[in-house]
């Protein structure tokens, strides 16, 4: 996908009741790349998704593109909640985004197949999500996210229920199909982060709120074993753990 739109948050503020979860927030993040968010729990990953995704509206601040198009159209988001309808069946959650659209199901049956296939759940096409696990689940909305043909993806913790092989193969599956689309990706894996973006973003907790940007020289999807990873995954993990006190080498 080409011309995918870039995202810019200018002074953000957002406060739930009492609590402050970000003030005066501001970052950009480039069109057709992936970036990943990184911070400790609470600190307001999830609501810069939901935001971003307009489903939250922030108390100042704008989001907004460069295009001057609607960001709300373009995007496909996918929730920590798998939200699956317990009355349809996996394909039938797959495909509810066409269907609600009252686009023509013919046209994404075959895609629709083959997105089950590829995350594993052929055999499990027709089941009910009561009977499936959570990690079947994940993979059932992760198939639907994938399904859409939107340039912006938000991903809110995708992986997080699966067993480390499986994880494995849908980041490499998701990082194949969704090139050239501009991802945001939730995540508390340091080493997720580091294989798949482009650009890193650890959220800081403080007033004004700030987040550091951190691009990587080289190209994603990265080994595990990477040159990169080695090197930054220790200054990343230490400043998740102790905030400004532990720059991040850029």
């Amino acid at each position: 996908m080409t011309n995918a739109a870039g995202i810019t948050l200018d002074e953000v503020s957002l406060a739930l009741g009492e609590h402050c979860v970000f003030q005066k927030l501001s970052v950009h993040l480039e069109g057709g790349q992936w970036h990943s968010v990184l911070g400790r729990s609470g600190i307001g990953k999830s609501s810069l998704l939901r935001i971003i995704a307009g489903l939250q509206q922030p108390d100042s601040g704008r989001v907004y593109s460069q295009t001057g198009e609607a960001l709300r159209a373009r995007i496909a988001y996918m929730a920590q909640d798998d939200g699956l309808l317990p009355w349809l069946t996996a394909r039938q959650n797959v495909q509810l985004g066409p269907r609600l659209r009252a686009e023509k199901a013919q046209e994404s049956d075959a895609q629709v197949d083959e997105l089950l296939d590829k995350v594993g759940l052929s055999p499990w096409a027709d089941a009910l999500p009561a009977v499936l696990s959570g990690g079947m689940r994940q993979r059932v909305a992760l198939a639907r996210t994938l399904l859409e043909k939107r340039d912006i993806v938000l991903m809110d913790e995708p992986f997080s229920r699966l067993d480390a092989i499986t994880r494995d193969e849908l980041q490499g599956l998701s990082f194949e199909l969704l090139q050239g689309r501009t991802v945001l990706l939730v995540t508390h894996d340091p080493m997720e982060a580091l294989r798949l973006s482009h650009v890193l973003h650890v959220l800081e907790p403080g007033s004004p709120s700030s987040i550091q940007s951190m691009p990587l020289e080289t190209q994603p999807q990265r080994a595990i074993d990477h040159a990169e990873i080695a090197t930054l995954l220790p200054a990343v993990w230490q400043f998740m753990k102790d905030g400004r006190r532990t720059p991040v080498p850029a």
